[in-house]
């Protein structure tokens, strides 16, 4: 063996008794496995490593209410959301998961910062329009706002979901779940979205986006 093919031959063995002791979360049906780990492993690729993803369409997960978080991941394990996401997705990388390992996920992103991104194309009318959805709803139309569930600072609260910063484009497909379908049973979004507008929609999710400190 030459040298060049000796050095890369104990490279290779060097690397590989470095990893054998590593944690693994590739293995989704080891309970030993840490939440953190699968979040760093596994998660990473659709939500970014601090859970907060580069590609709109996956929701930021960057300090969202860790009650929500685990009510969601045990509603994928049990099949309970029926949204295209969850059963191409998340059935799957949730199926075999732990309570203890959905709480230590929960933790885990729960404890990130959320990152906020300016909400492109949106002008100062459409922001205003989702700033008034958010804190006043529309009574002429019986939707409540939205800060009542979702707190004052759309922090989220318990089993309502943190708002602010997230996508605004994974907001408006939600929100067209809740109003179109019944792929997320169970929560009263469906009243609640069912009066919405495209244009109202799209103000409030642009607004969430945007949400000011």
């Amino acid at each position: 063996m030459n040298k060049t093919l000796l050095s890369l031959a104990c490279g290779l063995a060097l690397l590989s008794a470095g990893c054998s002791n590593l944690e693994r979360s590739r293995d989704l049906a080891d309970p030993s496995v840490s939440g953190k780990t699968y979040a760093e492993q596994v998660c990473s690729n659709c939500h970014g490593l601090d859970g907060n993803p580069v590609s709109p369409g996956f929701p930021r997960l960057a300090g969202q209410q860790t009650e929500y978080i685990v009510n969601q991941l045990k509603n994928f394990r049990s099949h309970q959301r029926l949204d295209p996401p969850g059963y191409q997705y998340m059935w799957g990388l949730s199926r075999h998961l732990t309570d203890a390992q959905i709480d230590s996920l929960a933790d885990y992103y729960n404890h990130q910062v959320a990152k906020r991104e300016p909400a492109t194309g949106s002008d100062a009318k459409e922001l205003a329009q989702g700033k008034k959805i958010f804190e006043q709803g529309l009574p002429e139309e019986n939707v409540i706002a939205c800060m009542s569930c979702h707190g004052p600072s759309g922090q989220g609260m318990g089993p309502f979901p943190r708002l602010a910063y997230q996508h605004s484009d994974y907001l408006i497909k939600q929100l067209n779940v809740f109003q179109n379908t019944q792929q997320r049973p169970g929560t009263p979004m469906d009243a609640v979205v069912h009066p919405l507008t495209g244009d109202d929609k799209s103000a409030v999710a642009s607004y969430l986006q945007a949400f000011p400190d």
